[in-house]
């Protein structure tokens, strides 16, 4: 694709990200507005941030790379990625914002009135957000190479410095407004190109059809052992979203318990509208873009194919599209891992708490991955993001669940369960980052850990809760009541006159009785 067009566009996405973000530099002031937009994210314009932050490079690249590469096995990813809003409406969203927390490392603390919890969470956390800030860097870094040559680090590097300002500028009342604006530029970003490219496609006698996309491209499968790997992907997916901190703390900026459920179904729709375009792109790169997958490329899948399909101008205006799309999912979801991330360092880490201490920790907070980010350079960005799925649903799934629906649990069942199941989960994703193993069943394990690591860390956590049912924190009743308690019924709406708009009679239609 043309360099020029790919480089205004990224120019025009950081521009237009920094811009929206000034308008929530204008209102953000306390410490409440840096963290959580002092409480008052109204369902509509918080569904659509987290879908924006929700939909990062594994769903923007990612996915229609794996694609590519592995066929329609891979359409278990769009699959948990939605599904797993499913389990956070149902039994997260509502109590989790009744809570009146800032952070999990807050939850955790008040639910168990344990500081030793609340600094196991804080280190996982932190380690979740840098894991998922890596492929956030990493996509960056593609996308800029792929739309201008430019090196591979620089696109991390762009997307660091205007995550930092606009985080450290505005925190998460400029956040949410980026993040919605971000939403419906990625959406619009793939649905434009792929009613061209589809149009291509059909103009060209429909080659390869559903057939294609079962075909093998790069010896079919996610490794030697494919099922497994399916299993592990499945639950890592379907119980990570709630354990996610940048996407948990969303539910914290809501009104209330109602509102947060509304956020949640609307989360649905969104995302689902999203994830029917990325495999579409995945398909048609298996008739015109197989060579991807053979170089060890197929991220860029989605960058290409206007190229590939049309080229000249129409296909460089495409590709362009979809470079500033792609730059805006990078964007989005760093943004808002940072506000997490940056939201423990500056409450847990760092020796003070406030507006201040918040800026110093989204430097530390951005700068940390940008190091590290060189060294899973070979790794997909969709598996990268599947092991900080992996991670959380191991360590804060058990936390979320066990500690709003089991007043049973107690500080050494938490701290237990976390340390088993997030520790040995991170190991396993260190190895496969490291790649080690390479070969047979331990690959897969350390691959697919949670598979292994979530029941480990559920087990761990009730077991040891029940061995030491003495330590249930005294304010248990409270807390559980606090969490679980009626929401007061909004008082009725009233019209200019006074009167309850309830109570007003309707005018019959003036045709009654015709």
């Amino acid at each position: 694709m043309s360099g020029a067009y790919g480089g205004v566009a990224v120019a025009a996405v950081a521009l237009a990200t920094v811009l929206v973000g000034a308008l929530g530099l204008r209102v953000s002031r306390t410490t409440d507005d840096f963290y959580v937009a002092s409480r008052t994210v109204r369902p509509g314009l918080n569904a659509a941030a987290i879908s924006g932050e929700y939909l990062s490079a594994a769903s923007f690249l990612g996915i229609a790379g794996l694609v590519l590469a592995h066929g329609a096995d891979m359409l278990w990813y769009p699959v948990g990625y939605t599904a797993g809003y499913l389990v956070l409406l149902v039994l997260v969203a509502a109590p989790l914002r009744r809570s009146g927390a800032y952070t999990l490392p807050d939850f955790a603390q008040d639910r168990l009135e344990s500081v030793t919890v609340r600094r196991i969470a804080a280190v996982l956390v932190v380690g979740i957000g840098w894991l998922y800030l890596l492929p956030q860097l990493q996509g960056a870094g593609l996308t800029l190479r792929t739309a201008t040559g430019a090196p591979r680090w620089a696109g991390g590097a762009v997307v660091s410095v205007v995550v930092a300002a606009d985080v450290a500028a505005g925190g998460m009342r400029s956040i949410t407004l980026v993040q919605a604006f971000q939403y419906w530029l990625k959406l619009t970003a793939l649905l434009v190109p792929v009613v061209f490219l589809l149009l291509v496609w059909h103009g060209d006698g429909s080659p390869g059809g559903p057939a294609a996309v079962h075909a093998t491209v790069t010896g079919g499968g996610t490794g030697p052992h494919p099922l497994y790997a399916t299993y592990g992907l499945i639950l890592a997916t379907f119980l990570g979203a709630m354990g996610l901190p940048h996407v948990v703390v969303r539910f914290y900026t809501s009104p209330h318990g109602r509102a947060a459920r509304r956020t949640t179904l609307v989360v649905l729709v969104l995302v689902g509208a999203f994830y029917l375009l990325p495999p579409l792109y995945g398909a048609l790169a298996r008739v015109y873009a197989p060579d991807l997958a053979a170089t060890g490329d197929p991220d860029a899948a989605v960058l290409v194919l206007p190229e590939r399909m049309i080229g000249g101008t129409g296909g460089g205006l495409l590709g362009a599209l979809l470079v500033g799309g792609a730059f805006a999912a990078f964007l989005s979801t760093s943004c808002g891992l940072t506000v997490s991330t940056a939201g423990v360092l500056a409450q847990d880490v760092l020796p003070s708490v406030g507006v201040r201490s918040f800026r110093w920790a989204t430097l530390l907070a951005v700068a940390a991955p940008a190091a590290l980010t060189l060294s899973a350079a070979g790794l997909p960005v969709a598996d990268t993001v599947g092991l900080a799925f992996a991670v959380a649903a191991s360590s804060f799934c058990p936390l979320l669940l066990l500690g709003i629906w089991w007043r049973g649990l107690t500080p050494p069942g938490a701290a237990a369960g976390m340390l088993a199941g997030g520790g040995l989960a991170l190991g396993a994703v260190a190895a496969t980052i490291a790649g080690w193993p390479r070969h047979g069943w331990p690959q897969a394990l350390m691959a697919w850990p949670a598979v292994w690591s979530v029941p480990v860390g559920f087990v761990t956590m009730i077991a040891v809760s029940l061995a030491t049912r003495g330590a249930i924190p005294p304010g248990t009743t409270a807390a559980m009541h606090r969490l679980h308690r009626p929401e007061p019924v909004p008082p009725t709406p009233r019209d200019p006159a006074g009167v309850p708009r309830a109570a007003r009679v309707p005018r019959p239609w003036r045709g009654a009785g015709r």
